[in-house]
């Protein structure tokens, strides 16, 4: 997928261990206008944020001489293990934070994981809409060699026609009466590869993407991916060098029913997210 593969509507958004969080629970109701929605095949807005955002620093890292960067971090010293549940690991799991986000991770596997699913979080969030925001989250995760070639890819990519598409305005705002969804929620995490250095990890998600409104006809839908993050041990912390996305691993839906759109809106604006650690 190019950074220009844009969609014209929300279908979507977007082993040492796994990472571990607790959603709020659904309330019953109508969907915005009918019935409980069907399972959806095309992509959407976090393929604009989960996949364009993120897919457009794979291309940028590749266009660098890069390819997948599963397969270019070359022989591990680690054999990944088996997932195990989330358990403390007596290590404190960050020091600071650069704006919003998290820094100063351990220079280990748990590190690696804890960095590797906050950045995945900031990256599909709404911020990422706002240019100046977005600028803020791509040079707070990425190491610095690859900062200002990343921020033209997403700068190109983030234009008025795309806001459009979205049903956003050209600043990437929402309309009045709308509130915009953008959420990353990642189930699990798994380090593929780890050095003193460097690391793969893998960060299982699920996120939320669309405008939840009365009216709205990008209502938020979910979607499930797997993003392969290549990080690098730089400045005294974890930093992103390359991603990659694919979809799934993605469940069968359940029973419960879409909830109102004003529901919806709410719980986006009272609930949190959360930070990540092992």
């Amino acid at each position: 997928m190019s950074p220009g593969d844009e969609h014209d509507s929300f279908g979507g958004v977007g082993g040492s261990g796994q990472t571990r969080t607790r959603l709020p629970e659904g309330n019953s109701g109508d969907v915005y206008g009918g019935a409980r929605r069907p399972v959806r095949s095309s992509r959407s807005l976090i393929t604009v944020v989960g996949v364009v955002v993120l897919l457009v620093a794979a291309i940028a890292f590749a266009n660098r001489g890069g390819g997948d960067p599963a397969d270019a971090t070359g022989p591990s010293s680690d054999t990944p293990g088996t997932s195990a549940p989330t358990a403390a690991t007596g290590t404190r799991p960050v020091t600071g934070k650069n704006g919003q986000i998290p820094t100063g991770y351990a220079q280990d596997e748990q590190g690696a994981q804890s960095a590797a699913t906050n950045y995945a979080v900031a990256l599909g969030s709404v911020e990422m809409f706002n240019a100046d925001q977005r600028r803020e989250i791509v040079r707070a995760v990425h190491a610095p060699a690859v900062v200002d070639d990343l921020l033209k890819k997403f700068d190109a990519s983030y234009t008025a026609d795309l806001m459009a598409s979205a049903g956003l305005n050209k600043d990437g705002s929402a309309p009045s009466g709308m509130t915009l969804v953008a959420r990353t929620i990642p189930i699990g995490s798994k380090v593929l590869n780890h050095t003193e250095n460097s690391a793969t990890v893998e960060v299982w998600c699920t996120s939320l993407g669309g405008l939840a409104g009365t009216g709205s006809t990008k209502p938020v839908t979910s979607t499930w991916f797997t993003i392969t993050e290549k990080l690098t041990w730089v400045e005294g912390d974890w930093r992103l060098e390359s991603l990659d996305q694919r979809e799934g691993p993605t469940p069968v839906n359940g029973d419960n029913r879409a909830s109102m759109a004003d529901e919806i809106a709410g719980a986006v604006e009272g609930y949190g997210g959360f930070t990540y650690a092992r």
